[in-house]
């Protein structure tokens, strides 16, 4: 997995998934924490970037942008670390983990054991010493949050830009409700969008949605 620089705080990691996208995990290397975004396809996904924070001694917040299993398998490895997700995240991890386990055991990378989050919020949350504020954007999950980086001006959106650049319009559980989750972006103050499975974005990348998907 080699990591990519994307500004002076932000590194992203990218993992080959399939023939059509790769896997993007985030790290924020903040004042006071460091917040890894996603943890994967086990603890062969997270080990990169553990080897990338060295010996550095913040302590680590690792944040689930949406419940899907290639976002989450490696949360174990920081079972006693603060793991953040919304409620309906949790609720849908607690109630679903074994299924995709079993159906995708074949894209595990190292090894993979159920490892809910521990704090959960349902609006926004904020770590203004770091920067970072996690809010709840849902449009292709219900339960789905978005990570922006005040200082580096950096907004991680999970899933909802979508796999590739031909198909930059995401599946989606909500139309409504990502119609206000893209007029919430667009209000935000960032310059680079990092996505799930997409390469990095420009904040043009809205205008693009709205168009393809006929939100506007």
């Amino acid at each position: 997995m080699k990591p990519i620089k994307i500004s002076n705080r932000n590194i992203m990691f990218t993992q080959p998934m399939t023939d059509e996208y790769d896997l993007n995990l985030g790290l924020i290397l903040g004042d006071r924490h460091n917040f890894i975004i996603d943890t994967g396809l086990g603890s062969g996904s997270v080990a990169p970037i553990l080897d990338y924070i060295g010996d550095c001694t913040k302590p680590i917040i690792v944040i689930n942008t949406h419940s899907h299993w290639d976002h989450v398998w490696g949360n174990w490895v920081f079972d006693e670390n603060l793991i953040i997700s919304h409620q309906k995240c949790h609720e849908l991890l607690d109630k679903y983990w074994e299924l995709p386990l079993e159906k995708y055991s074949h894209y595990i990378d190292g090894e993979a054991h159920k490892c809910l989050p521990n704090q959960i919020f349902e609006g926004i949350l904020g770590f203004p010493d770091d920067g970072i504020i996690l809010f709840h954007t849902p449009g292709h999950t219900d339960d789905g949050i978005s990570i922006l980086d005040t200082v580096d001006k950096v907004l991680y959106a999970g899933d909802n830009i979508g796999d590739t650049d031909d198909e930059i319009v995401p599946k989606l559980t909500d139309l409504e409700a990502f119609r206000g989750t893209i007029a919430a972006y667009k209000k935000l103050d960032f310059e680079i969008c990092i996505s799930g499975h997409n390469k990095p974005q420009n904040k043009s990348v809205l205008a693009r949605i709205e168009a393809e998907g006929n939100l506007d």
